[in-house]
Order: structure tokens, then C-alpha cells, then sequence
């Protein structure tokens, strides 16, 4: 057991959190922190990247999870190099097209987008 001031207790078949109140609660041993794992700083400029990017060339805006239509693995690799090239001139202290941010966002947007087709295919697999 984790106790409010931060004790583990043991129980029988599980550890638990005991509040001041008295309630109870699993741990979150071997659980994913997902709050801890990703940073509001980051999160937040990406968010507001991808608001200034749903603009398209025609004047329309397209919704904010188009991308997740699905593109070609190759499409989101040929972007991610052109933002890494970016962040890599801004990390030597050359200009690149759009700033350090924009380069850093559009290159997790890229690895994110690859990374969520990746996880649609191996799913796909285990489901057949």
C-alpha cells in the first residue's frame, strides 16, 4: 500500500494507496504516466502549429485530423527530412524556411504521423 504520505504498503494480491479519507487505490507502479511523459509547453506549440497549417493552397481549411485519413510512409519520411534539414540548419545556426519551432513541430508531426501508421498496420496484422 502507498499510504498519503507516500508509504507502500503490502496487501495480499495488491499494493494500494490509502488516502487520509481512507479510500483506496491500486498504485501506479508499471502504469504509463502520461501526464509526466509528454510536456504542456510541447504539446501546446504543436497544437498551435498545426491550426497555422490547416490552410490548404485553395483556400479551404481541412479538419484537424485529416492526416489521420492516412498517408504513404514515404510521404511523411520525404516531409520529415525537408523539417529535419531545417532543424539542423537552425542547431548550426543557419536560417531555415520557417524558424526552429515550425521545424521541430513539422517533424513530429511527420515521425507522429509515420509512427500512427506503423501502429494501424501491426494492428491490422494482429486482428486478421
Amino acid at each position: 500500500m502507498v499510504t498519503s504520505d507516500g508509504k507502500i504498503k503490502k496487501g495480499k494480491n495488491l499494493d494500494l494507496k490509502v488516502f487520509k479519507t481512507g479510500a483506496t487505490r491500486n498504485t501506479d507502479f508499471g502504469k504509463p504516466n502520461y501526464e509526466a511523459a509528454l510536456s504542456p509547453l510541447v504539446i501546446k506549440c504543436f497544437g498551435d502549429y498545426m491550426v497555422r497549417h490547416r490552410m490548404q493552397p485553395d483556400g479551404s481549411v481541412r479538419k484537424d485530423d485529416n492526416w489521420q485519413k492516412g498517408m504513404s510512409f514515404d510521404s511523411y519520411m520525404e516531409c520529415g527530412y525537408r523539417h529535419f534539414m531545417d532543424w539542423w540548419l537552425e542547431h548550426r545556426g543557419h536560417e531555415s524556411r520557417d524558424g526552429l519551432e515550425d521545424a521541430l513541430c513539422g517533424l513530429l508531426f511527420n515521425v507522429q504521423g509515420y509512427l500512427h501508421e506503423y501502429l494501424k498496420k501491426e494492428l491490422k496484422k494482429k486482428n486478421v
